[in-house]
Protein backbone atom coordinates (compact mmCIF):
# COMPACT_ATOMS: atom_id res chain seq x y z
CA UNK A 1 0.00 0.00 0.00
CA UNK A 2 1.45 3.36 -0.80
CA UNK A 3 2.25 5.49 2.29
CA UNK A 4 0.81 8.79 2.79
CA UNK A 5 1.43 11.21 5.34
CA UNK A 6 -1.24 13.52 7.26
CA UNK A 7 -1.25 16.33 4.80
CA UNK A 8 -1.72 14.08 2.19
CA UNK A 9 -5.27 12.25 3.06
CA UNK A 10 -8.06 14.30 1.90
CA UNK A 11 -10.37 11.45 1.69
CA UNK A 12 -10.89 7.65 3.63
CA UNK A 13 -12.54 4.62 1.52
CA UNK A 14 -15.02 2.48 3.76
CA UNK A 15 -14.57 -0.93 2.67
CA UNK A 16 -16.99 -2.26 5.21
CA UNK A 17 -18.86 -5.00 3.50
CA UNK A 18 -16.99 -4.75 0.48
CA UNK A 19 -16.24 -8.39 0.66
CA UNK A 20 -20.26 -8.69 -0.30
CA UNK A 21 -21.05 -7.17 -3.02
CA UNK A 22 -24.00 -9.27 -4.26
CA UNK A 23 -25.46 -8.43 -0.58
CA UNK A 24 -25.37 -4.48 -1.12
CA UNK A 25 -28.49 -3.74 -2.32
CA UNK A 26 -29.77 -6.41 0.59
CA UNK A 27 -27.93 -4.35 2.81
CA UNK A 28 -29.24 -0.73 2.02
CA UNK A 29 -32.88 -1.81 2.18
CA UNK A 30 -32.49 -3.72 5.85
CA UNK A 31 -30.96 -0.62 6.91
CA UNK A 32 -33.39 1.90 5.07
CA UNK A 33 -35.92 -0.01 7.10
CA UNK A 34 -34.13 0.26 10.09
CA UNK A 35 -33.32 3.41 10.32
CA UNK A 36 -36.58 4.44 9.36
CA UNK A 37 -38.05 3.21 12.46
CA UNK A 38 -35.51 3.92 14.52
CA UNK A 39 -36.32 7.74 13.35
CA UNK A 40 -40.09 6.89 13.58
CA UNK A 41 -39.91 4.78 16.89
CA UNK A 42 -37.72 7.22 18.97
CA UNK A 43 -39.56 10.17 17.97
CA UNK A 44 -42.80 8.62 18.98
CA UNK A 45 -41.21 7.67 22.76
CA UNK A 46 -39.76 11.13 22.88
CA UNK A 47 -42.59 13.46 21.97
CA UNK A 48 -45.25 11.03 24.22
CA UNK A 49 -43.12 11.57 27.32
CA UNK A 50 -43.39 15.63 26.97
CA UNK A 51 -47.26 15.93 25.48
CA UNK A 52 -48.37 12.85 28.38
CA UNK A 53 -48.34 14.82 31.69
CA UNK A 54 -48.38 11.21 33.83
CA UNK A 55 -45.03 10.30 31.96
CA UNK A 56 -43.25 13.49 33.20
CA UNK A 57 -41.44 11.12 35.81
CA UNK A 58 -37.59 10.72 36.01
CA UNK A 59 -37.44 7.33 34.22
CA UNK A 60 -39.31 9.00 31.08
CA UNK A 61 -37.02 12.11 31.12
CA UNK A 62 -34.66 9.29 31.40
CA UNK A 63 -35.68 7.77 28.29
CA UNK A 64 -36.31 10.41 26.11
CA UNK A 65 -32.38 11.14 26.37
CA UNK A 66 -32.33 7.55 25.62
CA UNK A 67 -34.30 7.76 22.42
CA UNK A 68 -32.82 11.43 21.38
CA UNK A 69 -29.47 9.91 21.57
CA UNK A 70 -30.46 6.76 19.78
CA UNK A 71 -31.31 9.12 16.67
CA UNK A 72 -28.53 11.22 16.96
CA UNK A 73 -26.09 7.96 16.81
CA UNK A 74 -27.10 6.51 13.76
CA UNK A 75 -27.82 9.61 12.43
CA UNK A 76 -23.95 10.33 12.82
CA UNK A 77 -22.90 7.15 10.48
CA UNK A 78 -25.93 5.77 9.04
CA UNK A 79 -27.00 7.96 6.21
CA UNK A 80 -23.55 7.48 5.10
CA UNK A 81 -23.38 3.74 5.15
CA UNK A 82 -26.79 3.86 2.54
CA UNK A 83 -25.10 5.88 0.30
CA UNK A 84 -22.39 3.31 0.03
CA UNK A 85 -23.99 0.75 -0.17
CA UNK A 86 -24.84 1.81 -3.91
CA UNK A 87 -21.58 3.49 -4.67
CA UNK A 88 -18.20 2.28 -6.03
CA UNK A 89 -16.35 4.74 -4.94
CA UNK A 90 -17.92 4.22 -0.60
CA UNK A 91 -15.26 7.54 0.37
CA UNK A 92 -15.74 9.80 3.35
CA UNK A 93 -13.08 13.18 3.55
CA UNK A 94 -11.15 13.67 5.82
CA UNK A 95 -12.98 16.19 7.76
CA UNK A 96 -16.30 14.12 7.26
CA UNK A 97 -14.55 11.22 9.10
CA UNK A 98 -12.99 13.11 12.25
CA UNK A 99 -16.87 14.33 12.32
CA UNK A 100 -18.51 11.21 12.20
CA UNK A 101 -16.38 9.69 14.80
CA UNK A 102 -16.49 12.53 16.88
CA UNK A 103 -20.47 12.21 16.62
CA UNK A 104 -20.74 8.61 16.94
CA UNK A 105 -18.19 8.01 19.79
CA UNK A 106 -19.47 10.55 21.64
CA UNK A 107 -23.23 9.06 21.63
CA UNK A 108 -21.82 5.63 22.58
CA UNK A 109 -20.23 6.76 25.34
CA UNK A 110 -23.13 9.16 26.52
CA UNK A 111 -25.54 6.03 26.18
CA UNK A 112 -23.14 3.80 28.37
CA UNK A 113 -23.09 6.16 31.09
CA UNK A 114 -26.93 6.92 30.48
CA UNK A 115 -27.67 3.17 31.19
CA UNK A 116 -25.97 3.63 34.33
CA UNK A 117 -28.00 6.55 35.60
CA UNK A 118 -30.95 4.57 34.50
CA UNK A 119 -30.48 1.59 37.08
CA UNK A 120 -29.80 4.13 39.92
CA UNK A 121 -33.53 5.25 39.22
CA UNK A 122 -34.91 2.34 38.93
CA UNK A 123 -32.85 1.09 42.34
CA UNK A 124 -34.18 4.17 43.97
CA UNK A 125 -37.73 3.35 42.72
CA UNK A 126 -37.52 -0.57 43.81
CA UNK A 127 -35.35 -0.11 46.94
CA UNK A 128 -36.65 2.85 48.47
CA UNK A 129 -40.19 3.85 46.94
CA UNK A 130 -41.00 6.23 49.52
CA UNK A 131 -38.24 8.51 49.04
CA UNK A 132 -37.96 8.28 45.51
CA UNK A 133 -39.70 11.37 44.34
CA UNK A 134 -37.43 13.24 47.13
CA UNK A 135 -34.14 11.40 46.00
CA UNK A 136 -35.18 11.76 42.10
CA UNK A 137 -36.35 14.92 42.04
CA UNK A 138 -36.42 17.14 38.86
CA UNK A 139 -32.66 18.65 39.59
CA UNK A 140 -30.68 16.19 40.23
CA UNK A 141 -32.43 14.43 37.17
CA UNK A 142 -31.32 16.93 35.17
CA UNK A 143 -27.39 17.00 36.33
CA UNK A 144 -26.97 13.06 36.01
CA UNK A 145 -28.23 13.41 32.45
CA UNK A 146 -26.17 16.85 31.72
CA UNK A 147 -22.69 14.82 33.29
CA UNK A 148 -23.89 11.90 31.03
CA UNK A 149 -23.49 13.90 27.96
CA UNK A 150 -20.47 15.98 29.39
CA UNK A 151 -18.72 12.72 29.94
CA UNK A 152 -19.39 11.37 26.82
CA UNK A 153 -18.76 14.94 25.09
CA UNK A 154 -15.75 15.46 27.16
CA UNK A 155 -13.99 11.56 26.20
CA UNK A 156 -14.71 12.35 22.20
CA UNK A 157 -13.05 15.91 22.41
CA UNK A 158 -10.32 14.13 23.93
CA UNK A 159 -10.06 10.81 21.15
CA UNK A 160 -10.93 12.34 18.11
CA UNK A 161 -8.52 14.81 17.24
CA UNK A 162 -5.57 12.46 19.20
CA UNK A 163 -6.89 9.73 16.23
CA UNK A 164 -7.52 12.67 13.43
CA UNK A 165 -3.42 14.37 13.89
CA UNK A 166 -1.72 10.78 13.34
CA UNK A 167 0.39 10.22 10.27
CA UNK A 168 -1.75 7.66 8.01
CA UNK A 169 0.31 5.11 5.75
CA UNK A 170 -3.47 4.15 4.16
CA UNK A 171 -6.85 5.53 3.34
CA UNK A 172 -8.79 2.36 2.95
CA UNK A 173 -10.55 1.52 6.01
CA UNK A 174 -11.72 -1.68 6.14
CA UNK A 175 -15.25 -0.81 8.22
CA UNK A 176 -18.42 0.30 7.64
CA UNK A 177 -17.51 3.94 9.19
CA UNK A 178 -15.24 6.01 10.79
CA UNK A 179 -14.99 3.87 13.80
CA UNK A 180 -11.68 5.14 15.44
CA UNK A 181 -10.15 1.54 16.49
CA UNK A 182 -10.23 0.94 12.52
CA UNK A 183 -8.68 4.78 11.96
CA UNK A 184 -6.14 3.84 14.44
CA UNK A 185 -4.97 0.26 12.65
CA UNK A 186 -3.79 2.90 9.80
CA UNK A 187 -1.48 5.32 11.95
CA UNK A 188 2.21 5.41 10.42
CA UNK A 189 3.29 6.43 14.42
CA UNK A 190 3.27 5.39 17.75
CA UNK A 191 -0.29 5.04 18.91
CA UNK A 192 0.58 4.14 22.51
CA UNK A 193 -1.16 7.23 23.43
CA UNK A 194 -4.17 6.40 21.87
CA UNK A 195 -4.18 3.44 23.38
CA UNK A 196 -3.70 4.08 27.02
CA UNK A 197 -6.02 6.96 26.79
CA UNK A 198 -8.77 4.26 25.33
CA UNK A 199 -8.02 2.03 27.91
CA UNK A 200 -8.34 4.78 30.82
CA UNK A 201 -11.54 5.67 29.35
CA UNK A 202 -13.09 2.65 28.94
CA UNK A 203 -12.33 1.80 32.63
CA UNK A 204 -14.34 5.01 33.10
CA UNK A 205 -17.63 4.73 30.06
CA UNK A 206 -17.43 1.20 30.05
CA UNK A 207 -16.06 -1.03 33.56
CA UNK A 208 -17.44 1.26 36.00
CA UNK A 209 -20.93 1.46 34.45
CA UNK A 210 -21.72 -2.10 34.58
CA UNK A 211 -20.07 -2.43 37.61
CA UNK A 212 -23.03 -0.24 38.91
CA UNK A 213 -25.16 -1.74 36.78
CA UNK A 214 -24.86 -5.15 38.14
CA UNK A 215 -24.83 -3.61 42.11
CA UNK A 216 -27.36 -1.82 41.38
CA UNK A 217 -29.15 -4.87 40.14
CA UNK A 218 -28.10 -7.07 42.42
CA UNK A 219 -30.07 -4.98 45.43
CA UNK A 220 -33.26 -4.57 43.27
CA UNK A 221 -33.35 -8.02 42.89
CA UNK A 222 -32.49 -8.56 46.61
CA UNK A 223 -35.19 -6.70 47.45
CA UNK A 224 -37.95 -8.35 44.67
CA UNK A 225 -37.21 -11.50 46.49
CA UNK A 226 -38.17 -10.11 49.77
CA UNK A 227 -41.46 -9.36 48.42
CA UNK A 228 -44.38 -11.55 50.13
CA UNK A 229 -46.78 -11.67 47.31
CA UNK A 230 -46.02 -13.14 43.68
CA UNK A 231 -48.13 -9.92 41.92
CA UNK A 232 -45.97 -7.89 43.84
CA UNK A 233 -42.70 -9.35 42.79
CA UNK A 234 -43.98 -9.47 39.36
CA UNK A 235 -45.19 -5.69 39.22
CA UNK A 236 -42.05 -4.65 40.64
CA UNK A 237 -39.63 -6.66 38.31
CA UNK A 238 -41.91 -5.09 35.20
CA UNK A 239 -40.89 -1.84 36.32
CA UNK A 240 -37.13 -2.40 35.33
CA UNK A 241 -37.71 -5.84 33.02
CA UNK A 242 -37.14 -3.03 29.75
CA UNK A 243 -33.88 -1.18 31.22
CA UNK A 244 -32.35 -4.70 31.75
CA UNK A 245 -33.21 -6.01 28.04
CA UNK A 246 -31.13 -2.97 26.60
CA UNK A 247 -28.90 -3.27 28.89
CA UNK A 248 -27.94 -6.99 28.53
CA UNK A 249 -28.23 -6.21 24.33
CA UNK A 250 -26.07 -3.78 24.49
CA UNK A 251 -23.26 -4.43 26.76
CA UNK A 252 -23.87 -8.29 25.46
CA UNK A 253 -22.64 -7.36 22.10
CA UNK A 254 -19.94 -4.91 23.41
CA UNK A 255 -18.60 -8.54 24.99
CA UNK A 256 -18.90 -10.69 22.41
CA UNK A 257 -17.44 -8.15 20.05
CA UNK A 258 -14.35 -7.54 21.84
CA UNK A 259 -14.00 -10.76 24.08
CA UNK A 260 -14.55 -13.37 21.32
CA UNK A 261 -11.43 -15.83 20.27
CA UNK A 262 -9.62 -14.09 16.67
CA UNK A 263 -10.28 -16.33 14.11
CA UNK A 264 -9.70 -15.74 10.25
CA UNK A 265 -13.44 -15.01 9.60
CA UNK A 266 -14.09 -12.93 12.53
CA UNK A 267 -13.71 -9.93 10.17
CA UNK A 268 -16.88 -9.90 8.40
CA UNK A 269 -18.58 -11.44 11.38
CA UNK A 270 -17.15 -7.97 13.54
CA UNK A 271 -18.74 -6.13 10.69
CA UNK A 272 -22.08 -7.74 10.83
CA UNK A 273 -21.97 -7.35 14.91
CA UNK A 274 -21.02 -3.54 14.35
CA UNK A 275 -23.95 -3.34 12.29
CA UNK A 276 -25.96 -4.97 14.97
CA UNK A 277 -25.10 -2.48 17.76
CA UNK A 278 -25.27 0.63 15.12
CA UNK A 279 -28.91 0.06 13.88
CA UNK A 280 -30.41 -2.92 15.34
CA UNK A 281 -30.26 -2.05 18.87
CA UNK A 282 -31.50 1.46 18.52
CA UNK A 283 -34.43 -0.05 16.48
CA UNK A 284 -35.37 -2.51 19.28
CA UNK A 285 -34.85 0.01 22.34
CA UNK A 286 -38.48 1.71 21.27
CA UNK A 287 -39.96 -1.31 20.77
CA UNK A 288 -38.77 -2.90 23.63
CA UNK A 289 -39.85 0.24 26.16
CA UNK A 290 -43.24 0.33 24.43
CA UNK A 291 -44.25 -3.51 24.17
CA UNK A 292 -43.52 -3.64 27.67
CA UNK A 293 -44.08 -0.90 29.52
CA UNK A 294 -48.27 -0.39 30.31
CA UNK A 295 -47.85 3.30 31.18
CA UNK A 296 -46.63 3.78 27.55
CA UNK A 297 -49.53 1.79 26.40
CA UNK A 298 -51.98 4.05 28.07
CA UNK A 299 -50.33 7.00 27.08
CA UNK A 300 -51.37 5.85 23.65
CA UNK A 301 -54.48 5.15 23.70
CA UNK A 302 -55.42 8.26 25.45
CA UNK A 303 -53.66 10.49 22.97
CA UNK A 304 -55.05 8.47 20.30
CA UNK A 305 -58.47 9.08 22.08
CA UNK A 306 -57.84 13.14 22.25
CA UNK A 307 -56.51 13.23 18.23
CA UNK A 308 -59.60 11.05 17.50
CA UNK A 309 -62.39 13.17 19.60
CA UNK A 310 -60.40 16.34 18.21
CA UNK A 311 -61.33 15.38 14.68
CA UNK A 312 -65.15 14.13 15.18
Amino acid sequence: MEKHNKTSITVFFLHGLAGYPIFSFLFFMLCLIMYIIILLGNSFLIAISILDSHLHTPMYFFLGNLSFLDICYTSASVPLSLVNFLSEEKSISFVGCGLQMFFSFAMACTECVLLAVMAYDRYVAICKPLRYSIIMNKGLSVKLVTSCWMAGGLNSVIQTPLAMRLSFCGNIIDYLTCEILAVLKLACEDISLNVFLMMISNIFIVVIPVVFIFISYFFILFTILRINSVEGRKKAFSTCSSHLTVVIMLYGTILFMYMKPESKDSHATDELIALFYAVVIPMLNPIIYSLRNKDVKAAVIKLSKNIFSQTM
